[in-house]
């Protein structure tokens, strides 16, 4: 059995087809690369005999990379092992380029990771313009880098600064013009039918073919890190790096070790380039950063947008939507039917006044003309977006709509009023949605005649950039408008997660923690600027005083109060936490509710930058505490971080959330918790069970009962279970 097909043409050139027969992708598992080595040593065999190579692939696409499977149980203790194959790789490819004979990579689709590092190696490199596939090294997303001799030759190909760039530090998947603009690809071709001719002729006109840094005389592309000019620049990258990464570059090593592996690489002969990569590769690898890494931005991620938690497909058969109605042409509403008409759905988009509705549809024509204007979209593609929504005031509009989305403001009355007139036009079959992001399903789906098929998708601000749904269940939602929703989701490009009905769900309800938790920090008279900056460091991307006031003071206390008077009538009584007090003095005493009004824990002077309100030190701040120990600020990052996945543990005792990948996938792409960790439960077992426990336990003797253990933490334990799907 073989992962390459050979197959050798009358005119002596040799196609090999990735085809991994086990497999619906071609992966560098342990049957690619036993096949590799045997095409390798067959190709040195006869290539006195044949003219040319061409690799292609029987597969959608090209090739997905490396065995995640395989990588995320990587051990330091199998670091010789690790160290080994990566070699033997490297070997074959670079045989593979030093054939003396052109070899072509003709990629028929995506190429990432691995999949671009075989490309690499080849003499000429073609693909089909066509706007789905990808190309790029994106191993750094996953907390690794290209270990198979990518970063070593992009930085030969080039050069250190633009590989760095361009390439190697962010990761970008690039669309196969982008590749080309960059250097990744040499030629395109428009229809997968002409790429194997492509690649033919090109071997006819060159008949010897060499890698560029195989050729006497070579110099690489802006010179080396002892030439001058870059000497000059080098010692900004790692600063650089740094405050792009807001200093949370301690829980980021990848960036820092592929910044190393081309400068390096780049100051010593090929092999040792080869090692050098090799040797940081394996550090990453068998670390316990690329493993929350890949779990999340892999594995889970690939769970949820495979549907995995939607209701059997046999059962309840996939539905293209193709009309949509939205309720409310606010910042929520004109961001959601924006989603839905870039996706090809039809819009209508209603409000009480039609020049509110127009606002709302004028929201997206300032988007596509953004996009228009840099070159990113046609004139003609953008007005044919813009026309399939639909301003409208009449609730009959909505008539022959399969969904509607109310987005009105966060009122119970307001909410069960339009959704009652809504539910008197919609068709019997039509699904009922509320963007709610707090308010329980359950009650508002009293208002809709249809309670079963009421359900709530809740959208994140803004809605343009944002890639996640909560999808909300109550009860009497049936497994069908579930279907539809997670259908629909899919259909519009974002990310679904399901949770059940529940206070504050689940995203707003772990986000809530980490907003309260930065201001208890406050009103125990932290510096502002420390809370900010320990968030910056623990790898949160905005700190919880910044967020605050983008959500708005003012709204979080009515949503607090409201959620008091509930549980009032159920006799029962809201625990008081400390950042109340600090809320309310910040809107009552000194009228500073938000970003929105320009006056919250920031200042907002026009034309510049945001800076903290002063008033924070003079009213808060403790003088004592006006430079944190290491101690301290390692226990705010602590806080800030354990909070929300303590949260988030209770929701998944509680049944809130419904699956771990759901959690993780929810907490990263929906409130911002720190990619490093893979997701807040994934952080769990990133710091072991036992040892979370007893920082928990720390945490609680020092701040109280909201640091308390959950007990499933005890339940797991005793199981010797994980908080990991594979």
């Amino acid at each position: 059995m073989s992962a390459i097909r050979w197959e050798e043409r009358a005119d002596h050139i040799v196609i090999l087809t990735l085809d991994d027969p086990q497999q619906s992708a071609n992966t560098m598992n342990a049957l690619f690369q036993s096949s590799l080595v045997e095409v390798t040593q067959r190709l040195l065999s006869v290539k006195e005999q044949i003219r040319g190579v061409v690799i292609t692939s029987a597969k959608k696409t090209f090739f997905a990379g490396g065995d995640l499977r395989l990588l995320i149980q990587a051990q330091p203790e199998q670091a010789e092992q690790i160290t080994h194959e990566i070699q033997l790789l490297k070997k074959q490819l670079r045989q593979l380029e030093t054939l003396g004979i052109p070899v072509v990579a003709a990629m028929n689709g995506t190429a990432l990771g691995g999949g671009l590092e075989i490309a690499l190696a080849c003499h000429h490199r073609i693909a089909v313009r066509e706007s789905r596939s990808e190309y790029g090294l994106p191993e750094v997303t996953l907390g690794l880098l290209p270990g198979g001799g990518g970063v070593v030759r992009v930085v030969r190909m080039l050069g250190i600064q633009n590989a760095l760039m361009n390439v190697l530090l962010q990761g970008p998947r690039m669309k196969a013009d982008k590749a080309l603009e960059v250097g990744l690809l040499d030629a395109l071709v428009d229809d997968i039918k002409d790429l194997l001719p492509a690649a033919i002729a090109w071997i006819e006109a060159h008949p010897k073919s060499r890698q560029p840094w195989d050729v006497q005389g070579y110099r690489m592309p802006g010179g080396t890190p002892s030439t001058p000019a870059l000497a000059m620049n080098l010692p900004a990258f790692p600063a650089n790096l740094r405050k792009q990464l807001k200093g949370a570059h301690l829980h980021y090593p990848a960036p820092a070790a592929i910044m190393a592996a081309a400068v390096e690489g780049a100051q010593v002969e090929l092999d040792q380039a080869f090692a050098i990569e090799t040797r940081y590769f394996v550090h990453l690898a068998t670390g316990k950063i690329s493993k929350n890494m890949i779990q999340a931005f892999f594995f889970d991620l690939q769970s949820i947008q495979a549907g995995g938690s939607r209701p059997d497909v046999q059962q309840y058969p996939r539905q293209v939507l193709k009309k949509i109605g939205v309720l409310g042409a606010g910042m929520m509403g004109q961001g959601i039917a924006y989603a839905c008409a870039s996706a090809g759905l039809a819009v209508v988009l209603l409000d009480q006044k039609m020049e509110w509705a127009e606002r709302g549809k004028d929201y997206s024509a300032k988007l596509l003309q953004k996009k228009v204007s840099k070159g990113r979209m046609s004139q003609d593609k953008a007005d044919a977006l813009l026309a399939r929504i639909e301003p409208a005031t009449a609730m009959e509009r909505l008539a022959d709509c399969e969904l509607v989305i109310e987005a009105v403001f966060e009122d119970r009355d307001i909410k069960a009023a339009i959704t009652g007139r809504a539910g008197e036009v919609l068709k019997p079959e039509a699904v009922m949605a509320s963007n709610t992001s707090t308010l329980p399903i359950a009650g508002l789906a009293k208002a809709y005649p249809r309670m079963e098929q009421f359900i709530g998708l809740h959208f994140f601000s803004p809605v343009d950039k944002m890639q996640l749904v909560e999808i909300i269940c109550a009860k009497e939602t049936s497994p069908q408008t579930l279907a539809t929703a997670i259908d629909f989701v899919l259909h519009i490009r974002k990310i679904p997660i399901v949770v059940n009905d529940s206070r504050g769900f689940f995203t707003s309800r772990v986000f809530a923690t980490y907003c309260y938790e930065g201001i208890a920090m406050l009103a125990e008279g932290f510096p502002a600027a420390s809370i900010e900056q320990a968030a910056a460091q623990a790898g949160m991307p905005v700190g919880p005083l910044a967020v605050m006031d983008e959500v708005n003071l003012e709204l979080t206390r009515k949503v607090r109060r409201q959620t008091a008077k509930d549980l009032a009538e159920q006799c029962l009584t809201m625990p008081v936490h400390p950042a109340e007090a600090v809320i309310d003095r910040m809107c009552d005493e000194f009228g500073r509710p938000g970003k929105k009004e320009k006056a919250g824990f920031y200042d907002y002077p026009e034309g510049t930058k945001k800076t903290l309100w002063p008033g924070l030190a003079e009213h808060f701040a403790l003088p004592e505490l006006a430079q944190p120990t290491a101690q301290q600020f390692s226990l705010l990052q602590d806080r800030l971080l354990f909070r929300q996945s303590i949260e988030a543990l209770r929701c998944y005792e509680e049944g809130v959330v419904r699956s771990i990948a759901d959690a993780n996938i929810g907490s990263v792409f929906g409130i911002g918790m720190a990619p490093w960790t893979g997701g807040v439960l994934q952080f769990v077992d990133y710091v072991g069970i036992d040892a979370f426990i007893d920082r928990c336990r720390e945490l609680e003797s020092l701040y109280g009962e909201r640091f308390a253990p959950p007990e499933i933490l005890f339940k797991r334990r005793t199981e010797g279970d994980r908080f990991r799907n594979c």
